[in-house]
């Protein structure tokens, strides 16, 4: 289960920085707006299937949706690789891929209601930070994996029998569809369905071929809070929202602020994420210990603290503005943004912004962002401080999320309410880039990190009315005590 969710961010991450060129080689017809489109294609793919494959996983065994699922992704892989065959319409069979390979990713879910059906009270924590920092390495992991691929070259190898071209934009993912089926090998030569109560008492579930213990009917008796279950879902909500604003607003805003060249922003911000990436891994171990000495709620409230904190050191202080971008004004180079385009990271669609007729890259805040003009620069100092404490915080508030919302649904099967708390996942990371690329760009940093740290506050709020709302299932009924959870 940890590979399956390891594979799942590796799917997403291994092609994001290729996507753009790629796109530009196999169907010239592709703008802006459309790589925006596929960005988002592989959030809404996940989005659909994560409460699809959640049900399948409540009635059938749960090797069935992790096998379909993962060969989906597979098979997606393989139809990326091959998007250069057709002689036209390249760029849909480029969407269809990164959907699809979304949809595949939805396995999420079942992998989250397996390992809280697997674990008792005692070890859910851990087993969800141990889910977690999988798929941190992933996401890390996945640009690694493509820069390796770089090596290969555009032009690469070709096997004309197949039509295969196997270059730096192709082989990472034949790469994933290599490990997809390594995977498929495991589920059935390792994987094994395994449920216990709250307690870790064995018990049995209509995901068992062999049923073999006796069922503890009584454990399942109850309501769930559902109350406590929308609170959580949109607390992660705003958890990976602020969070996708993070990671997509730190490349146009380093260019703004500081005066890096793209390629310098795409370099010092991939270094930096490198380490918040580690720092999260570390996280992520740590706070299973630390959970069982203060609990799950305090450690949540805190990493929501820290993430305000984060982003209010974010807000211009100071009195120097930052350096202007003048170039934007001559040959009538004054972008416009189409709706499509607000979903795709902002990074490119400033790279875009460019005349073609420029030889020497422009640098600094441009003007036509009319806040450029009277809005103080954010240090780097401020940048890298922010950095941290979002890197610190973010983790702890996405595994205790998790680990309290498995608690909260209790012995009954979890694969839907994991299914819609993905997709709340999955529209968040649609909605950052929109934020970015609309707030951000016409009313600068001030308002939008502002209004971010409002919605944390707003967040912050929300946990204190339903903090006591937040237990396990079983100690609502009273069938354990509060301190050995």
């Amino acid at each position: 289960m940890y590979l399956t969710m390891f594979l799942s961010s590796v799917g997403f991450s291994i092609v994001v920085m290729s996507v753009w060129p790629y796109l530009q080689k196999i169907d010239p017809t592709a703008d802006a707006s459309f790589l925006g489109w596929i960005i988002a294609s592989y959030s809404v793919g996940q989005m659909v299937a994560s409460p699809l494959f959640g049900l399948w996983s409540n009635y059938r065994p749960r090797r069935e949706p992790l096998v379909i699922s993962t060969a989906i992704s597979v098979a997606a892989n393989c139809l990326y690789a091959y998007v250069h065959v057709p002689h036209s319409h390249n760029k849909y069979y480029m969407l269809t891929a990164r959907a699809l390979v979304g949809f595949g990713a939805g396995n999420v879910a079942v992998v989250r209601s397996y390992i809280a059906g697997a674990t008792s009270l005692t070890e859910r924590t851990s087993a969800m930070a141990n889910t977690s920092a999988c798929q941190a390495v992933g996401f890390i992991l996945g640009p690694v994996f493509q820069t390796c691929f770089t090596l290969i070259g555009e032009e690469g190898i070709t096997w004309k029998l197949l039509h295969l071209q196997l270059n730096m934009y192709t082989a990472p993912v034949l790469f994933g569809a290599l490990l997809g089926l390594i995977n498929i090998i495991l589920i059935f030569a390792i994987f094994r369905e395994h449920r216990v109560d709250d307690m870790g008492r064995q018990c049995k579930s209509i995901n068992f071929e062999e049923e073999e213990s006796s069922v503890l009917d009584q454990d399942t008796e109850g309501t769930i809070d559902h109350v406590a279950v929308v609170a959580i879902n949109f607390l992660f909500f705003v958890i990976l929202f602020v969070f996708a604003v993070f990671e997509t607003i730190a490349t146009p805003l380093t260019m703004d602020m500081y005066s890096w060249t793209r390629k310098e922003a795409v370099f010092y911000n991939g270094i930096i994420l490198g380490v918040v990436g580690i720092e999260s891994v570390i996280v992520f171990m740590v706070v299973k210990k630390l959970s069982k000495k203060t609990g799950e709620r305090a450690i949540l409230h805190g990493g929501l603290l820290i993430v305000l904190v984060g982003f209010f050191i974010l807000l211009p202080w100071g009195k120097k503005l930052p350096n202007i971008q003048w170039q934007e004004i001559k040959n009538n180079s004054i972008p416009r943004t189409t709706s499509t385009e607000m979903f795709m990271p902002f990074w490119s669609l400033q790279a875009m912004q460019l005349p073609s007729n420029h030889t020497v890259e422009p640098v600094g805040c441009p003007v036509t962002q009319s806040w450029c003009l009277n809005t103080p620069m954010i240090y780097l100092a401020q940048y890298i401080s922010s950095d941290i404490l979002i890197g610190l915080g973010y983790p702890v508030c996405n595994v205790m999320s998790y680990t309290l919302y498995s608690k909260i649904l209790g012995p009954k099967p979890q694969g839907v309410y994991m299914g819609w708390l993905t997709a709340s996942g999955s529209g968040a990371r649609i909605l950052g880039p929109v934020f970015v690329s609309q707030i951000y760009t016409h009313l600068g940093p001030r308002w939008a990190f502002s209004l971010i740290c409002g919605v944390v506050v707003v967040s912050l709020l929300l946990l204190e009315i339903v903090y006591k709302r937040l237990i396990a299932f079983s100690v609502r009924y009273g069938r354990v005590q509060e301190e050995n959870c």
